[in-house]
């Protein structure tokens, strides 16, 4: 039996390449979408820290300009903060547009795997009447040879 060799191989494995690349492009996605939410975490602990230092001052003998600079850093940290919940936003569009793209490249490669499935089904029909036909000539000469 002859082997079967599928005409368009290559660009199943392209398809499965560009699977490969979009799931790489994915992971990279989500590894920066959790640094993101892991410097909002800092931020936030950062801010919660120093909202206690600031009560913690403004209850105790602490003159009225470190107080100040206390809360301007506090509005600093807020305003961080901020740009980084904005980071999170883009990072979580990054996620979302790189899964739609995913998602799109898994079913172009299904799309390919289904068709070459399909031409080595047809491959071992073929085959298979052929060898049926070899034995269909080996049994009618077989019979025919006595007579």
């Amino acid at each position: 039996m002859a082997k079967f060799k599928y005409a368009y191989q290559k660009i199943v494995d392209l398809k499965a390449s560009e699977k490969s690349q979009a799931e790489t492009v994915l992971s990279a996605a989500i590894g920066k979408l959790q640094a993101e939410e892991a410097s909002l975490s800092e931020l936030i602990a950062e801010r919660s820290s120093w909202m206690d230092r600031l009560q913690e001052a403004a209850s105790g003998g602490t003159s009225l300009s470190e107080l100040l600079d206390m809360q301007r850093y506090v509005e600093f940290i807020d305003s961080r903060i901020m740009r980084k919940q904005a980071d999170i936003r883009k990072a979580q569009r990054e996620v979302e547009l790189s899964r739609s793209k995913l998602t799109e490249k898994m079913q172009d490669e299904k799309v390919w795997l289904k068709a070459k499935d399909k031409a080595l089904h047809q491959y071992r029909a073929v085959i298979m009447l052929q060898e049926q036909n070899e034995l269909d000539e080996i049994a009618t000469v077989r019979y025919v040879a006595p007579a």
